[in-house]
């Protein structure tokens, strides 16, 4: 749809104009695919602290850091991440971040059972523990769309969630000029989405 340099400038103005934890880890996902490891690095930083559950940001940033060789930061940016991506569920971040922490000789932390948190929030069938938040929420009504895609959001997100979502997905439509008419376009949000999410395709097709 564009150059990697069109993309940087395009999420570079997102964030100037509409700062916030996606447009930030948006921006160093590109930068990143550019090797522009220190700019990087400072946008996964910005993310976090629009969002500091971001556990994805968590992860990147201390792939960077690695990359920057300032392996001590890194730690403490994966020894957090970690525990956010434990006590959110979030499984693959969670199983990168270990795999990182071992390569750099440090200990994974021991941390709260999510499972068992979600079994109690979830057991009146009114909520949800919402992966993004990790906090309860009322459970949306029904899937926001058909397909594995809905079902994994309707079963791992709330209501409130997902309104900011639409209101997030809409900037992201203007911002990138999006036709839906066009399915590389599609995908496009699809994949913003789930990045804002915090989810990946494996993990909602359970790979």
């Amino acid at each position: 749809m564009s150059t990697l340099d069109d993309r940087i400038a395009q999420w570079e103005q997102m964030c100037r104009e509409a700062p916030d934890d996606m447009a930030f880890f948006s921006l160093g996902n590109a930068y990143n695919e550019a090797e522009r490891w220190a700019d990087a690095e400072q946008a996964y930083a910005s993310a976090l602290e629009h969002n500091a559950a971001m556990s994805r940001a968590f992860q990147m940033r201390g792939q960077a850091l690695i990359k920057l060789d300032r392996q001590g930061e890194a730690g403490e940016v994966l020894t957090q991440g970690y525990t956010v991506a434990a006590e959110r569920g979030d499984v693959m971040p969670k199983k990168s971040i270990a795999a990182l922490l071992e390569k750099l000789g440090l200990p994974v932390p021991e941390t709260e059972d999510f499972e068992a948190r979600k079994r109690e929030v979830e057991a009146s069938g009114e909520q949800v523990l919402d992966k993004r938040t990790g906090q309860p929420q009322s459970k949306l009504p029904d899937p926001p769309m058909r397909g594995p895609v809905g079902a994994y959001i309707h079963a791992n997100f709330g209501q409130d969630t997902w309104r900011e979502w639409i209101a997030m997905g809409t900037k992201v439509i203007n911002e990138l000029r999006l036709d839906f008419s066009n399915p590389e376009h599609q995908d496009v949000y699809e994949q913003h989405m789930l990045e804002w999410l915090g989810v990946t395709r494996e993990e909602i097709e359970g790979r």
